[in-house]
């Protein structure tokens, strides 16, 4: 089985095939398909290959299943002393990929 680590949305991740894995939003409609050419580690039963920082020759490609809106963060601001209190939150969206190959 083969695995590989690739770099999308300023993180990194481990991916093999038939992963799910929830990363930044894409500009990509549901069922759509998806290459992540920034392949930092490929390892399969030959060895493992490490980029410098990329590797060139690697592609790793996906379905999208869909794009939704993750569970609320919410934050506090407060200055003690000042009457100053705010309550803020954040919904980041994301998008669900399938990995489908690693070549």
């Amino acid at each position: 089985m083969s695995l590989a680590v690739i770099k999308t949305g300023g993180k990194q991740y481990i991916v093999k095939v038939g992963d799910k894995i929830r990363i930044e939003k894409l500009e990509i409609e549901e069922g759509g398909k998806i290459a992540f050419e920034e392949v930092l580690l490929l390892e399969d039963e030959k060895g493992v290959e490490v980029g410098t920082p990329f590797i060139k020759t690697a592609k790793v490609e996906g379905k999208v299943l869909r794009t939704f809106k993750n569970k609320k963060v919410t934050g506090i601001k407060f200055k003690a002393k000042k009457r100053y209190k705010v309550k803020f939150g954040h919904r980041q969206t994301l998008t669900e990929v399938e990995i489908t190959k690693i070549a």
